[in-house]
């Protein structure tokens, strides 16, 4: 209870802020990127970005970089847990788990993952608005505040060659996507990636809303674009990972703590 005379600021040392943890063994840092894996899944499933058998988000192993974590094939995202995941080398070929893994998916993954060292998690789900503005062939426009987190940071994979099952498609995407944490894949959906799930999730979701936003002010008029000045000043504060990661802090505790059967 506070007493008769004005409260005094507390410093700020001793206020609590959510940082990305440090591990300390490599087997700690895969049960944390497995248990946020399993989290992100439930979390789009909530979303509704689940269509079928379709979507995935895959992490890299911290021990072993060319195998990743992902989830099963033809399992719901809102069911998944930890010990449901799969781990699946650069070939899609599963070397931990019970199931099989979509390998007309897994194909833009690795190779996203082959080209991208510094990238640990990928997403891509048939989102609905993700969809009706990759059919329009277009890039988000800077015309909020969101929206400019991918102001010149993501990038338009400008074909369509029906589902990719070679490694050549998946090549020519990652080199789309280059050094940006987002792609626009034409007539097929949206991709995101962070050198975390958290970031890699919420980029996701976040961009899958602001083209939402952007549609929906398309239809009621005419949206008004930010400056580039103002555009690539407001990327520079909000676009980094851990803004993402923050941003995303939140998701994580309700999901964790109102399904903790994830963790299983």
């Amino acid at each position: 209870m506070l007493g008769p005379n004005p409260p005094r600021p507390l410093p700020t040392d001793q206020l609590r802020f959510a940082m990305p943890p440090m591990y300390d063994s490599v087997e700690d840092e895969r049960q944390h990127r497995k248990e946020r894996l399993a989290g992100a899944l439930r979390i789009f499933g909530r979303y509704g970005l689940e269509d079928g058998v379709s979507g995935h988000i895959t992490a890299r192993d911290p021990e072993f970089s060319d195998c990743f974590w992902v989830n099963p094939f033809g399992l719901s995202f809102n069911h998944v847990t930890v010990s449901d995941l799969v781990l699946a080398n650069q070939d899609g070929q599963v070397v931990d788990g019970k199931y099989h893994v979509n390998q007309a998916a897994f194909t833009v993954h690795a190779q996203v993952h082959a080209a991208r060292p510094d990238v640990v998690a990928v997403a891509h789900c048939h989102s609905v608005h993700g969809r009706a503005l990759s059919a329009l062939g277009e890039l988000l426009d800077p015309i909020t505040q969101e929206s400019c987190a991918f102001y010149e940071d993501h990038a338009l994979y400008d074909s369509y060659s029906g589902v990719t099952v070679d490694t050549g498609e998946g090549r020519r995407i990652a080199a789309a996507l280059g050094s940006g944490k987002a792609l626009v894949l034409r007539n097929h959906g949206l991709l995101t990636v962070g050198g975390s799930v958290d970031a890699a999730a919420w980029w996701f979701l976040s961009m899958e809303r602001s083209c939402q936003v952007q549609l929906t002010a398309r239809a009621a008029g005419r949206p008004v674009l930010i400056d580039h000045k103002l555009a690539v000043a407001t990327r520079e504060q909000l676009g980094g990972d851990l803004v993402a990661w923050i941003n995303y802090q939140p998701l994580w505790q309700e999901i964790s703590r109102s399904e903790p059967d994830l963790l299983s």
